[in-house]
């Protein structure tokens, strides 16, 4: 079963209270199972046609004159085996034309939006975790691993499976603990923490120019999980990019939170990015900030914003730019309101019992959303051919997650689960009721078109909801990829309109499209708004902020 990321994805509020509940009360369909089978039932004509046809399909796929073949494009089935093979390629027809008929059931059992989309989702996942390429008993590629490996794969895939299911997440390594090393591999953009505080690191980097922009950015990574995303391999990484190009630039490495640190929730994390951009404007003396933030950090900043809007101080702020930050969470993919309020307060119960929701679980659930990519692609490399992962950047840092502060949880769930967050006046920040209305300042936002969390039709609708003047960017990527997404790229491209006054359709149609990486894109328009070119000071920090060591710093190396 496939589906468009925007049907696909999991709002807030439902991935936040997944992660709280073990694995088989996450893809259980509960009453909507019982209401789907009691729908089927008050139709029997249509099942028995939809049984009937399966019979004639899978009489046809007996003889050898079944037409139904894998959709183009289908990895799990390229091995020339598999429709070269008479009894393999009646494997795979048989279970095709089984989940055809599985998807057929669904679209005519008449059920509410909520049940027909939980049960899409799970009925996916079934069919994903059925398919003839996992079974190592029929699969050509765990034959001929067997053959080329003399049997190393009987061996090595069973034990990979011990080690992947022995702590969670409970799913096939994507790579290996040892692929990468933070500060040696990854994160090496040179640069000093400049500034220490309970929650978070402050690094500044080091000026790779001659001349830099006045005014300085200050980075405000996800809270899910840690900073160098934005700071993956030399020539990957945003950051470096950035300096290369002469902005000054700042990143929070946020601490990885656990029981002690139950009490930090939106309040706090906005604090603390107040308090992170006083100390950029601090080192630098330009009068303003240029802010970038990213996913929940994104969430975070923008009401950190919209605070300082109300306060009167709007104008420090020199811009803001937005990265995957879903805001508007209205039918935001499957099961988008399927948690009522006793759903979330149990979900907010369980967090709060361990003072923290474990990164671990909300990795498990990502995972989850693209299990043919995510799941059972690795099931096969590591467990059936007993092979290692292929090292990436990418999902390495995806593998090293921190935690979420229960009250960081209960804050995100009660502002999700009625879409508060899109509404004036509906969340209070730090005592002032909040409106991104009041966020005057220009804006840069960024969306990926393939994005399976933060949908970019949902990214588009939260951009109407500030109040400055918006520059929208879709980018032909997922929801990490459109952030790492450095410029040589040939398959990359984006759409690009300053007006976002359409609604997302229309906006798609007239918006301007462009070859290549955003990042030339939005170096120019932030270095248009960050004043004359000067000489950067020979050292990073001032006599208030002296350097504390080098980056990557500390809090990032913590588990």
């Amino acid at each position: 079963m496939t589906s468009a990321p925007e049907d696909t994805a999991v709002p807030l509020d439902q991935i936040l209270t997944r992660a709280a509940f073990g694995s088989a009360g996450r893809w259980l369909p509960g009453s909507s199972g019982a209401r789907f089978l009691d729908a089927l039932a008050q139709h029997p004509d249509r099942v028995k046609a939809r049984i009937g046809g399966f019979v004639d399909e899978l009489g046809r796929i007996a003889k050898g004159t079944s037409e139904i073949a894998p959709r183009r494009g289908d990895r799990r089935f390229t091995d020339p085996a598999w429709s070269e093979n008479p009894l393999l390629k009646r494997v795979v027809q048989a279970y095709l034309a089984a989940n055809d008929t599985a998807e057929g059931l669904l679209r005519d059992a008449p059920l509410e939006w909520q049940d027909a989309e939980r049960m899409k989702f799970v009925m996916s996942n079934i069919a994903e975790a059925l398919s003839p390429s996992n079974n190592p008993l029929i699969s050509p590629v765990a034959w001929k691993a067997l053959f080329e490996s003399g049997g190393a794969n009987t061996i090595a895939g069973p034990l990979n499976l011990v080690r992947d299911i022995a702590s969670s997440p409970r799913i096939p390594s994507m790579v290996e603990p040892d692929a990468f090393r933070v500060g040696a591999d990854l994160a090496v953009t040179p640069g000093a923490v400049v500034y220490r505080a309970p929650m978070f690191e402050l690094i500044q980097y080091l000026p790779q120019t001659e001349t830099v922009h006045a005014v300085p950015l200050l980075i405000v990574p996800p809270t899910i999980n840690k900073y160098y995303v934005l700071d993956l391999a030399p020539g990957r990484s945003l950051i470096e990019y950035l300096v290369k190009q002469g902005h000054q630039v700042f990143v929070v490495s946020w601490l990885n939170p656990d029981e002690r640190h139950s009490e930090w929730g939106i309040d706090a994390y906005a604090a603390a990015a107040i308090d992170a951009f006083s100390v950029v404007d601090r080192i630098i003396g330009a009068g303003s900030v240029h802010v970038l933030a990213a996913c929940s950090g994104g969430l975070i900043t923008s009401l950190a914003a919209a605070h300082r809007a109300a306060k009167g101080s709007i104008g420090e702020l020199a811009g803001l730019t937005l990265l995957v930050t879903m805001i508007d969470q209205r039918r935001a993919g499957v099961a988008g309101s399927l948690v009522d309020e006793g759903v979330a307060r149990a979900a907010i119960a369980r967090s709060a019992s361990k003072g923290y929701l474990d990164g671990r679980h909300l990795a498990e659930v990502f995972a989850w959303l693209r299990p043919s990519d995510l799941v059972w692609n690795y099931w096969v490399n590591n467990y059936l051919q007993g092979k290692t992962p292929p090292k990436f950047d990418i999902l390495f840092w995806n593998a090293d997650t921190t935690r979420m502060p229960a009250a960081l949880h209960r804050d995100f769930i009660e502002a999700a689960v009625h879409n508060k967050l899109a509404t004036p006046g509906a969340v209070t920040v730090l005592g002032t009721p909040v409106d991104l209305g009041d966020v005057t300042v220009d804006s840069y936002v960024v969306a990926g078109s393939a994005d399976h969390i933060c949908p970019w039709t949902n990214c588009y609708r939260s951009s109407q909801l500030l109040g400055g003047k918006v520059r929208f960017v879709l980018s032909t990527n997922g929801h990490i990829a459109a952030l790492v997404n450095p410029p040589g790229n040939r398959k990359s491209s984006y759409q690009v309109s300053d007006d976002n006054s359409l609604d997302a359709a229309e906006w798609r149609g007239a918006a301007t499209t462009a070859q290549g990486s955003w990042w030339p894109d939005y170096a120019t328009w932030l270095a248009d708004r960050s004043g004359p070119r000067i000489s950067p000071s020979p050292l990073l920090g001032n006599t208030e902020f002296a350097p504390l060591g080098v980056a990557p710093g500390t809090y990032v190396m913590a588990r």
